[in-house]
């Protein structure tokens, strides 16, 4: 037998001596079982998603939430339309918790638009939009899209975190940066990690450490991306467009935008942070934008290029290997742009109830964080079990607002998030605010006697 052979593989001999090491002695029943239990335990730990590390620590949590006397806040299910009041299980709350910022959900308008596409597509595309599921609604919704931004494309994916995954996925690779800023949304991050490329991410805004970044890394790479969001979704705060694009062009670089939380809330027709800047919209060459928020739909899109969206269309893998939008959605979806277009009042009414809601939080010596009035405000809270607490006494006071606790924002940076609607009154702002002001020291202290 070959030295490779006996190293590798085991003749008869050699089984039969393995066999027999293996066996237990006569009569150790106890050291059987033991063993067989052990190796019971070890498939299930291989098998069985409670033993995933990440479901223990999720029962962990819940545990300790139910032990300090915390109700479950998330999954709660809402009963009708969810507008600046909504009702969950028989209870009418004032809703700071949902994002339709320009009271668009549930106008008659969009409702018409929907039972017409209804009736004449269906409520499926029944294919992807590459093959055999493009219907008109698609490319109606996407050329208004293009044009707010006066792009010469644009394409519509059917889920907004997709959107950014597939796309910094698709267009750059290993040889590639991407700079992000480090407070960026998960699914950019996500995005940037299924790329391949370098991931560099910068203090939230900071133009100083970013320059410093790109002095320092830039010229490694063949294509770079500089990543951020118009108004970022946890914090309330823009980011400093001018400023990117003076790096973008010293450093030949494309500057990607995501639009999430502006399309609708900034500039004075809502047409996002390069009209609030006073700026030209091709400074940004990848316009990212949710379909969820001011829209009321569903779903993502990227305008700029021609070039750019036909490389989507053809190759973003979210796009193409997914189903196409239901072209009730893609109806409704256009129909909201025509009003934002159409009736700038309500721009203006989101921006003045967003100011208001500022305002009075910070009179009311509430920690507002870096928000500057646009639509999202955080209060500041700090630790999760006073946020978790904050959140639980202000649903039995009748206001609805998100605790945003560890890890979906570090710990000592926990807060409670605060949408505002251009349906809010400042009445239902003012209750709402007051209450937390008022509630605030009482969920500190329970959350104080939790862990004495």
């Amino acid at each position: 037998m070959s030295a490779e052979r006996k190293l590798f593989g085991l003749d008869a001999e050699a089984k039969q001596k393995l066999v027999r090491s293996m066996r237990y002695a006569p009569g150790d029943a106890a050291s059987a079982r033991q063993h067989c239990e052990g190796a019971q335990e070890a498939a299930w730990r291989l098998t069985s998603f409670d033993a995933l590390p990440g479901y223990k620590q999720l029962q962990i949590h819940q545990a300790v939430a139910r032990q300090a006397g915390l109700e479950q806040p998330y999954y709660r299910c809402h009963e009708g339309l969810a507008k600046a009041v909504t009702v969950i299980e028989g209870r009418t709350y004032r809703n700071f918790a949902t994002y339709d910022y320009l009271d668009l959900n549930g106008h008659p308008a969009i409702a018409a638009a929907v039972q017409e596409a209804l009736a004449r597509y269906g409520t499926s595309a029944s294919a992807s939009r590459l093959t055999a599921g493009e219907r008109p609604p698609h490319r109606a919704l996407e050329t208004r899209l293009a044009g707010l931004y006066n792009a010469e494309d644009c394409v519509a994916f059917v889920s907004g975190h997709a959107t950014n995954v597939s796309t910094l996925g698709c267009l750059f690779g290993p040889h590639d940066a991407i700079f992000h800023d480090a407070l960026s949304h998960n699914s950019l991050v996500q995005g940037a990690m299924l790329s391949g490329a370098t991931r560099l991410s910068f203090p939230s805004n900071d133009m100083t450490a970013l320059e410093r970044l790109l002095l320092e890394r830039r010229r490694q790479f063949q294509r770079a991306v500089i990543v951020s969001e118009g108004l970022f979704g946890m914090d309330g705060c823009l980011c400093p467009l001018p400023e990117l694009v003076e790096l973008k062009h010293r450093f030949n670089c494309f500057l990607m935008v995501d639009e999430a939380h502006s399309l609708g809330v900034l500039g004075a027709t809502g047409r996002g942070v390069y009209e609030h800047y006073g700026l030209a919209a091709d400074v940004v060459d990848i316009w990212m934008g949710t379909l969820s928020k001011t829209l009321c739909g569903c779903g993502g899109f990227i305008a700029g290029s021609a070039a750019l969206v036909e490389l989507l269309k053809f190759s973003a893998p979210g796009f193409v290997y997914s189903v196409g939008m239901p072209p009730v959605m893609a109806a409704a979806i256009a129909t909201a742009v025509d009003l934002m277009v159409a009736e700038p009042s309500r721009v203006e009414r989101l921006r003045e109830r967003s100011a208001f809601l500022l305002h009075h939080a910070r009179a009311l010596g509430l920690d507002t964080g870096r928000a500057q009035g646009f639509a999202v405000m955080p209060v500041m809270v700090g630790d999760s079990l006073s946020t978790a607490f904050l959140a639980q006494e202000l649903r039995t006071h009748g206001v609805l607002a998100m605790p945003i606790i560890y890890p979906g924002v570090e710990e000592g940076q926990a807060r409670l998030r605060f949408f505002v609607s251009a349906a809010h009154s400042e009445e239902d702002i003012r209750a709402a605010l007051e209450a937390t002001a008022k509630l605030l020291p009482v969920a500190k202290a329970k959350a104080a006697s939790c862990v004495r």
